[in-house]
């Protein structure tokens, strides 16, 4: 209902995005482009997701071979965490609607200094861009599947889940990379698409 809501506001009121785009703009860049922190955000996010997913895989293996159940790793586990790195940050957000919805970046409009045309959210495009949505933030956020694993403390690295997406959202923002509601966006996708998966695989409530 959240989503449907947000979606709305941003369909409706499309200069949010260029407002908040307008942030992170000097009136000849986008500031945080190049800096450190929008480097290590960036840049951080691919290695760190095939660590989770190795070091998962290794621990998985690990227990097969030893009828073992370390760290709680079991084949429901790990199908759990299949679902959650590859259908909502992979096939979702990057396969299904980055490559071809078409919406410039906001670097790329002419807003910001691009040549391209602004497209609103969740509106079709002909510019033949990848803003929508980003695929960065779904990555970052898709650690919250691996929050709802945890039974102590969960609130805990919930909240470390969900700062580490907001940050790589706003080293995306800041370098022109997205608009607003495209991070927005996929954090709702990835949010609603892992407690889906949270039901499916375990038959638990995980209070979406």
């Amino acid at each position: 209902m959240a989503f449907v809501v947000v979606s709305a506001v941003f369909m409706v009121f499309p200069q949010i995005d260029i407002a908040v785009s307008s942030l992170f703009y000097d009136g000849k860049k986008f500031w945080l482009n190049g800096t450190l922190f929008e480097e290590i955000f960036y840049y951080s996010v691919k290695p760190l997701l095939i660590t989770l997913f190795l070091g998962s895989l290794f621990v998985f293996i690990y227990n097969k071979i030893t009828k073992k159940t370390l760290l709680n790793l079991t084949s429901s586990v790990m199908l759990y965490i299949v679902l959650v790195l590859s259908i909502a940050p992979g096939l979702i957000v990057n396969k299904t609607l980055k490559d071809n919805w078409g919406r410039a970046r906001p670097a790329e409009t002419t807003i910001f200094g691009g040549k391209k045309e602004f497209t609103p959210a969740f509106v079709l495009s002909d510019q033949d861009g990848y803003s929508f949505s980003s695929g960065h933030s779904a990555a970052a956020f898709s650690l919250v599947g691996f929050a709802l694993l945890f039974r102590k403390k969960r609130k805990t690295v919930m909240f470390v889940a969900l700062s580490y997406g907001v940050l790589v959202s706003i080293a995306r923002m800041g370098a022109g990379g997205h608009f607003f509601s495209d991070v927005v966006t996929s954090f709702f996708i990835v949010w609603i698409a892992t407690h889906i998966f949270y039901r499916l695989v375990f038959k638990k409530d995980s209070n979406v």
